[in-house]
């Protein structure tokens, strides 16, 4: 899949700016770019100048002057790509950055597709695959634990862990099929015993990993938190409270919110996306009706639901609205948050109190004067659980390494299975080699052209 061709993009946001930075990477890029260059200094040529250096000069096609820039020399194989990689700054007008690409394409460079750059990097050999997605994860993390999650993984955290897993299964492989070239001699290379003790540490490992993805895709993609409740109980009040802005209209009328209002926010560092929903409640309203139905829908697809209920409702009332909550939510792991509101008006029902004590519910808020925010904000940021994040343990934030590890997960137990059963070497060696397949999946020692594409496509251009 490496080719000569020389490629070339900008990779600095679109539209104007103080500068803008063109990349060029191929074995011929420094001596093409040599050819439009022109020095102040009388017989410079930057095919002469060493790698990791910068050069002042012009940019000419015959005597047109395109800009005067500032050009960085990195050579392969130390570069991001593992090639010749030239990084030119211009003025930021998006004029003389249009002029100075068809100025290079008329020289025979042509544009770089989506992530070219950093797939190029991948082929020469300077990243593995999932160092390679982590690029475009930092590119796109938007809070500190994501670009924390990001940095760890393009750093070669999470390979390192993948390729020990993979090394020490292929040690076991070779011997079993050792094995098999001496069958008529009915002898055993590799020991049983610590084969099974190993097949069972790398599932417990691996089942590890595939626990962390909910943490690793709420801190990638934002921690989705539905806020429901009856119609009326201040949900809106309370997005536009802990947004600190009026996105939601609020209104004394009932069941004004029809549709599902979205919004992120950072809070300490992680991204929250909170979901105003419209109010349940019996209606005969079509539109209402939907609205409602969305609701559950994301009930389903929430990490946390935050139930808010009125201060003032009857106590039947509000322990009918946990139930159906609950029974929405079922057995899965999601959190349930229970919000009393309106704690600042009159007519509180005392007996919410033995509810709280009962239930162990500890917020009472009000979302109109801010009262007791900050306690809720602190139970939201207490799901998220960030301790193996700050003790820098390996997370799976990718749903491509999740589906490749469920799949290692499955063919690894079938050879836990298999060995306790006293299957032959040859089966044997067959689950685990679908293993260690799984697993180079994951790094890119086993790929393909449609997979890399698939990766690559979504990057952005000029990286």
């Amino acid at each position: 899949m490496i080719n000569s061709d020389i490629i070339c993009a900008i990779s600095t946001p679109q539209g104007n700016g103080a500068i803008a930075v063109v990349r060029l990477s191929g074995n011929e890029s420094i001596t093409l770019l040599d050819k439009l260059y022109h020095s102040p200094k009388e017989g410079k040529r930057l095919i002469d100048q060493p790698a990791n250096t910068i050069h002042f000069g012009v940019l000419k096609e015959s005597d047109k002057i395109i800009d005067e820039v500032v050009i960085s020399l990195f050579r392969n194989p130390n570069s991001y790509t593992g090639e010749d990689l030239v990084e030119i700054s211009c003025h930021g007008s998006e004029y003389i950055q249009q002029q100075l690409l068809q100025l290079l394409i008329r020289n025979g460079v042509r544009l770089a597709k989506p992530g070219e750059f950093t797939m190029r990097a991948f082929l020469n050999g300077k990243m593995d695959l999932s160092q390679a997605e982590a690029v475009a994860d930092l590119i796109a993390s938007s809070s500190a634990t994501s670009h924390k999650v990001a940095m760890q993984q393009m750093r070669g955290g999470f390979s390192s862990e993948i390729i020990s897993l993979r090394d020490r299964l292929l040690h076991f492989i070779s011997l079993l099929e050792l094995e098999l070239d001496f069958s008529e001699e009915d002898v055993e290379f590799a020991d049983r015993t610590q084969l099974n003790d190993l097949l069972t540490n790398i599932q417990i490992l691996i089942q590890k990993l595939l626990k962390s993805f909910d943490l690793g895709n709420a801190i990638k993609n934002g921690v989705p938190v539905a806020i429901v409740g009856h119609t009326n109980v201040g949900k809106s009040t309370l997005l536009n409270r802990i947004l600190n802005e009026e996105k939601a209209i609020v209104s004394d009328i009932a069941g004004t919110t029809r549709d599902v209002i979205e919004d992120v926010i950072n809070i300490e560092g992680v991204s929250f996306r909170f979901i105003d929903t419209a109010g349940i409640r019996e209606t005969s309203d079509t539109i209402e009706t939907i609205g409602i139905e969305r609701t559950y829908d994301r009930i389903s697809k929430a990490s946390i639901v935050l139930l808010l209920v009125d201060a003032a409702d009857d106590i039947k009332d509000v322990k009918k609205a946990i139930q159906t909550v609950e029974e929405k939510i079922g057995g899965t792991d999601k959190k349930l948050i229970v919000a009393i509101n309106k704690i600042d008006q009159d007519g509180v029902d005392m007996n919410l109190e033995e509810l709280i004590r009962e239930r162990n519910i500890i917020l009472k808020i009000s979302a109109k004067t801010g009262e007791n925010i900050d306690q809720l904000i602190n139970e939201l940021l207490s799901v998220v659980n960030l301790s193996s994040l700050n003790q820098n343990e390996v997370i799976v934030t990718n749903t491509r390494h999740y589906e490749a590890l469920e799949k290692a997960s499955e063919s690894l137990q079938r050879a836990i299975d298999g060995l306790n059963s006293g299957i032959t070497g040859d089966f044997l060696a067959q689950d685990i080699r679908e293993t260690i397949h799984y697993l180079g999946e994951i790094t890119g020692e086993i790929t393909t052209d449609e997979v890399l594409g698939n990766i690559f496509k979504n990057f952005c251009i000029g990286k």
